[in-house]
């Protein structure tokens, strides 16, 4: 096979490739999705550290940690939105979402840092199916949109 050939080839199964990727489903246990990103954003998964980017899949019990720089905007599949700031520990404890019925559960805690949070389809349908814990508190979600602080221990 001629050179060039050979990389128009592989020009085309990159492209394939790539839009494999892209139509790939939303696997069963993904949760939510990075929308924005700004600086330094590391998802703990289990033993694994991941580099954040916008369109990284979350998934239950990770955890978030964003630098000094950093800040991220994560979308549920109720279409929760939460935005934590810089220098914060968030961590998706639970999650469940019946995407018919809109029942389902969402509890995550702040160990550090801020939290912003518009509420979507799970605290509508049944408020008190969200929570937000910090180390001094748990908040019940009763209304749609709140922000926590957690300053660092004295």
């Amino acid at each position: 096979m001629p050179a060039r050939s050979f990389k128009l080839s592989l020009v085309a199964l990159g492209a394939l490739v790539s839009g494999m990727l892209a139509a790939a489903p939303v696997a069963a246990n993904d949760i939510a999705q990075i929308k924005t990103l700004t600086g330094t954003v590391i998802i703990e998964r289990g033993a694994e550290r991941l580099l954040g980017a916008v369109g990284t899949r979350m998934q239950q019990a990770d955890v978030v940690r964003t630098g000094i720089d950093g800040s991220v905007g994560i979308t549920f599949t109720d279409n929760t939105l939460i935005s934590a700031g810089p220098n914060s520990i968030v961590v998706l404890d639970r999650y469940a979402f019946d995407s018919t019925t809109h029942e389902g559960r969402l509890d995550t805690s702040v160990r550090a840092g801020t939290l912003s949070v518009v509420s979507g389809k799970i605290a509508k349908q049944s408020p008190d199916a969200m929570t937000v814990k910090t180390p001094s508190t748990i908040l019940g979600v009763r209304g749609t949109e709140f922000f926590v602080q957690v300053d660092e221990p004295r």
